[in-house]
């Protein structure tokens, strides 16, 4: 398991949506990448030095600090989408090989190279106008919502440096059974399977109300 490239973004006018501009064209970098802990949500900030969200009410903070997706599972979309996809496409920070990154469970832990970095899985992503626009494919929250392949989220649990080509080990498991995957269907399509969110403490208080509200 390693990491393929680290992706930032470049701030580019977003006409997709009223926040002025948007960092979803992400493209590698050379060299060490630091990795913190963001401020809350609503700032903007992120985990990575150099990047950064413009639709700070639903991007950003300690929670979404870090996006991954799997470079198989990109390569699983370039048929569908007919045209190569580079790393970063999706608008995530890091590309992964041989991780895979739907089925990680919600509060794995992963160690990143020789830097000290650790992060935690904590939610899934969940596409928005902008991602359909950037892609250019109408109707492609939905086709993204139907595979269930959303990528993962991380919260920063050690900060330090990450490099492409950094080995990626993972250090912890929960026992709960709930991956990446499972957590996204329930909180789209599938709410019959929202039951089996209650008492997963790891993920973000807002999906943790949601589910709740819910649930009863």
């Amino acid at each position: 398991m390693r990491l393929l490239s680290v992706n930032i973004g470049r701030p580019k006018v977003n006409p997709w949506k009223a926040t002025g501009e948007t960092g979803i064209d992400k493209r590698p970098v050379e060299g060490p990448v630091a990795v913190t802990v963001p401020g809350p949500k609503g700032a903007g900030d992120v985990g990575l030095a150099g990047d950064r969200v413009f639709d700070v009410k639903n991007h950003g903070g300690a929670d979404q600090a870090v996006y991954a997706y799997a470079r198989e599972d990109l390569d699983g979309w370039e048929p569908e989408l007919g045209r190569p996809l580079s790393n970063g496409v999706f608008g995530e920070n890091l590309t992964t090989r041989g991780l895979d990154v739907n089925g990680a469970l919600i509060g794995e832990r992963w160690r990143i190279g020789t830097g000290g970095v650790v992060l935690e899985v904590s939610c899934p992503r969940v596409p928005c106008s902008t991602f359909q626009g950037w892609l250019e494919r109408a109707g492609w929250i939905k086709r993204f919502t139907e595979a269930a392949l959303p990528g993962a989220y991380l919260r920063v649990i050690e900060p330090g440096e990450i490099r492409a080509g950094d080995a990626i080990e993972i250090v912890r498991r929960p026992g709960h059974g709930v991956t990446v995957a499972l957590a996204f269907r329930a909180l789209t399509r599938e709410p019959e399977l929202l039951p089996l969110l209650v008492g997963v403490e790891e993920l973000p208080e807002e999906a943790r109300e949601l589910v709740r509200r819910r649930v009863g």
